[in-house]
């Protein structure tokens, strides 16, 4: 049956209707309008380590994916952002607005950039990092302004600064914990917030890789793609007096913990490279995520190897950035290291990585188990831990598909789960 056609009297009334409306004043139109919501992103931690730098671009992917209408202004927690970071950050979100500055206690920012966008913002995003660290920033946004926070893939119970934030927590919209043993206590504490789960680093979302730059590497160090495995070191203690901006005195007691251990944390490594590229056609390549990593990957690695095996390995004697570093990462057949947001970068993209922990580091590291990679975690504090190391990681390098095949189900989990919990920042975040 044909659909019925209007009357005349519908179509006039109608269109007098119509009519009505294209004479009201410009002014009116936009206030019935709906208007595209401002999130302000509190995100940057330090700008030394690439872990770090990643976060900001990982939860951009996100609010690009589920939010692609909304405005959203980044703000560095770090007072200094390099053009490097701009550049490649403004490339791939071409929309992204960034505020630089601080705020008072009551909210007052200290640069008109910042002053509008606390402004105009309709909701604080505090990203992913080793614990609230702008907690003071989103009461004073929520005591400004009104608006509501929440509080993205944290690790809750930090080593040094304890648990300043939990007040804070409980005035969120919601808080995501990046891993299981943080939830669990954060709940024991009294954090109330009205949502707390479980939900992995922003990090995991990450899509930034500059491939020219990756395949420039490899031809000019002789690494094949699928043929390589990447290992990073790291100490018990970030030596943050090295970071060149940060100006910091020397902490004589973690740099001698540093030095007390540098040799039972990186042994293990030692061994897998030999195991490697002795048992194996693979050649690993010593690299960094940190700054201060550079040095001790010559020292503490290549110049300890026999001379046969260092043949086969590749040190990386410069810094690289965020996006060649994904570049040649995800060309590798796996890493292998002491670092953390470099494994979470491979899984990322579906490359196999394993992961060393110890007592000096936060709980972050269960969130290898809780994406299902349990036998890709580490406790160096460990002995059996450690004595299970060099076969994991030998196993890796002689059944990359395998490992492959491990790593793209933990991707699959992990971009599931964090498409699940975007569905609440998108409702959190609505305009009043």
């Amino acid at each position: 049956m044909m659909p019925s056609l209007p009357s005349r009297r519908q179509f006039i009334k109608a269109s007098t209707a119509l009519c009505g409306m294209s004479l009201l004043p410009i002014n009116a139109l936009l206030a019935v309008a709906p208007r595209s919501r401002h999130i302000l992103l509190r995100s940057g931690w330090q700008t030394e380590n690439i872990g770090d730098i990643a976060h900001t671009p990982g939860v951009l992917v996100l609010l690009e994916k589920y939010l692609p209408d909304a405005i959203v202004t980044f703000w560095p927690f770090y007072d200094y952002l390099p053009d490097q970071e701009v550049s490649m950050l403004k490339q791939r979100f071409p929309k992204l607005r960034i505020a630089q500055g601080k705020l008072d206690a009551a909210g007052k920012a200290s640069t008109p950039e910042l002053e509008a966008a606390v402004a105009s913002a309709d909701f604080l995003l505090h990203n992913s990092g080793p614990y609230m660290l702008a907690w003071a920033d989103a009461e004073a946004f929520h005591k400004r302004t009104g608006k509501p926070f929440g509080v993205y893939g944290v690790t809750y119970g930090h080593w040094v600064f304890g648990t300043q934030e939990k007040e804070t927590l409980s005035k969120a919209q919601f808080v995501y914990f990046r891993d299981s043993v943080s939830l669990a206590k954060a709940k024991q504490d009294g954090v109330h917030a009205p949502i707390m789960e479980f939900s992995p680093d922003a990090v995991f979302a990450l899509d930034l890789r500059n491939e020219p730059a990756a395949d420039a590497f490899l031809r000019a160090q002789g690494l094949e793609a699928d043929k390589f495995l990447c290992c990073i070191p790291k100490q018990r203690y970030t030596p943050t007096w090295l970071h060149v901006r940060k100006n910091r005195p020397l902490d004589g007691g973690k740099n001698n913990r540093n030095e007390e251990m540098k040799d039972h944390d990186h042994l293990p490594l030692r061994e897998a490279i030999i195991a490697i590229t002795r048992g194996t056609s693979m050649k690993v390549l010593i690299c960094h995520e940190d700054e201060t990593e550079m040095s001790i990957g010559k020292e503490w690695l290549l110049d300890k190897l026999p001379a046969d095996v260092q043949k086969k390995v590749v040190w990386l004697n410069r810094p690289w950035t965020l996006d060649e570093a994904v570049g040649i990462y995800r060309r590798s057949a796996g890493l292998f290291g002491n670092e953390m947001h470099s494994p979470i970068m491979c899984i990322a993209n579906g490359i196999p990585a394993i992961v060393v922990r110890w007592v000096e580091q936060s709980s972050k590291g269960v969130m290898w188990e809780d994406i299902g990679l349990k036998e890709w975690l580490f406790n160096f504090d460990c002995e059996d831990d450690t004595k299970r190391f060099v076969p994991t990681v030998l196993a890796l390098a002689k059944d990359p598909v395998a490992a492959k095949a491990k790593a793209v189900k933990a991707q699959a989990f992990a971009l599931n789960r964090l498409r699940q919990t975007m569905g609440e920042v998108v409702k959190a975040s609505q305009p009043a």
